[in-house]
């Protein structure tokens, strides 16, 4: 069962949390439910862009055994960035921009983790897709020692668009692909730059891939030839880092 400082449940309530303006993480829905409420919450979550999905009446009861008229919403612990306000205030305050993408990383431990290592890095904010990415909740805030409290997080709808934005923007967008015949370190990361990191199962979709400046791997010298995103997201952010303090004290 869900934490119940996580969720809300029952139209009504949920009704009320989205006209206060609460960021809504996740919406589960019954496709049954009166035509109306489900009018009234679809058009809502498409609107202000809440994912929503329709579920089987069981997977609400184990969200909550209260009596969720099904009806159940993920409340989010932190309130979503928007990048279009981010980029223009990072170049206003004389910043030169680190941003990070995470192109479906679904598990939230790693999710947590990869924002600790990115706010230590001095990423100054992390881009998600609505659709297919781990939700942040208590877990995601705890592995990231509260690094997800300190970073800019933006939870964006259509990913291409954001990445054409970005570039359109002057930051040039970096993604990593073990099939990528370029070392990370061959790549400038003291210029603006923006760095996508795919899902553990699929990498960086292709779709993507073909938008980007550059495609750059990390040189491996053992058999397994394979790491965790959290910490191929590190050694690629520390490059940044490395080049950056460089460029600092010469």
């Amino acid at each position: 069962m869900a934490d119940k400082n996580t969720i809300i449940y029952g139209f009504q309530p949920v009704m009320e949390a989205i006209d206060a303006g609460r960021e809504i993480e996740k919406l589960f829905l019954l496709s049954n439910l009166h035509p109306g409420k489900l009018r009234d919450l679809k058009k809502a979550a498409t609107i202000l862009k809440i994912p929503f999905q329709f579920v089987p009446k069981e997977k609400l009861n184990r969200l909550t055994r209260q009596n969720h008229q099904g009806v159940v919403a993920f409340v989010s612990p932190i309130e979503y960035g928007k990048i279009d306000n981010i980029v223009p205030g990072l170049y206003e305050a004389g910043k030169v921009p680190f941003l990070l993408i995470l192109d479906k990383v679904t598990d939230v431990r790693n999710l947590g983790s990869i924002a600790r290592t990115a706010e230590c890095a001095g990423v100054q904010a992390i881009i998600l897709p609505s659709h297919g990415s781990a939700m942040i909740n208590a877990d995601a805030i705890k592995t990231s020692a509260g690094a997800l409290n300190k970073l800019d997080v933006c939870r964006v709808p259509n990913l291409k668009e954001t990445i054409a934005y970005l570039k359109e923007s002057g930051i040039k967008v970096v993604a990593a692909s073990e099939k990528a015949q370029k070392s990370v370190y061959q790549t400038d990361f003291k210029k603006p730059v923006a760095v996508i990191m795919g899902s553990e199962e699929k990498g960086v979709s292709e779709a993507y891939l073909e938008l980007c400046n550059e495609i750059v791997s990390i040189p491996m010298l053992g058999e397994t030839q394979s790491l965790n995103v959290s910490v191929a997201t590190g050694i690629i952010l520390f490059e940044g880092v490395k080049q950056r303090v460089s460029e600092n004290n010469a």
